[in-house]
């Protein structure tokens, strides 16, 4: 299906506006394009203008098949930064299809064994602008993402605005996959550190 394909929608379906975070409820037959479909979810089209994220639980009201629940697989053995990171690039910016950490959202992120077994995961990340309403709609995404990794009993994740996000944290991955130039040196950061 392409992004030029309009689709009605099957049934009323559960969304949320980007770039506000509003939630909604989209009313079956509504016509739609989908702009692209990353991390489990698809970013929408509405014929009114508006865009808005749709879960892949609600595959079905775009006449897609939903992925069957339970269908995860994680490496055997301890949770390591890898694993984490792998997971972290399974989510993606609603607006953009970059993951987040290519984009450089993510600042750092530490794994911390805890007392009573298992381990807490600390994240900071920012969001492409201060006022972005998906924040926590991102947020939402790192938390249950992580939770179902092996060894995870509890996550952090604080979101920042200091210092502020810009293009130039982007990987070169994602540079490219934008078609930005921004010159320079490489911006690369390992999120395993605290940079900031």
């Amino acid at each position: 299906m392409s992004a030029s394909t309009p689709v009605a929608l099957t049934r009323e379906c559960d969304a949320i506006e980007i770039p506000s975070g509003t939630r909604k409820t989209l009313p079956s037959g509504t016509h739609v394009r989908i702009v692209h479909s990353r991390g489990g979810s698809y970013t929408i089209a509405t014929d009114a203008g508006s865009m808005c994220r749709v879960d892949a639980k609600d595959a079905d009201a775009l006449g897609l098949s939903a992925p069957p629940p339970g269908t995860e697989s994680f490496p055997a053995g301890p949770l390591t930064e890898q694993i984490v990171n792998d997971r972290l690039k399974t989510i993606f910016d609603p607006e953009i299809p970059v993951n987040i950490v290519d984009l450089g959202l993510v600042y750092s992120c530490r794994i911390v064994p805890r007392d009573e077994g298992g381990n807490r995961i600390d994240i900071k990340m920012a969001m492409t602008a201060p006022g972005c309403g998906m924040g926590n709609v991102l947020k939402a995404d790192v938390e249950s993402k992580l939770s179902r990794l092996p060894d995870v009993r509890e996550i952090h994740v604080d979101v920042v605005f200091d210092p502020p996000w810009h293009a130039g944290l982007m990987s070169e991955a994602a540079k490219l996959q934008l078609g930005l130039d921004l010159g320079g040196d490489d911006n690369t950061f390992p999120i395993f550190q605290d940079k900031y």
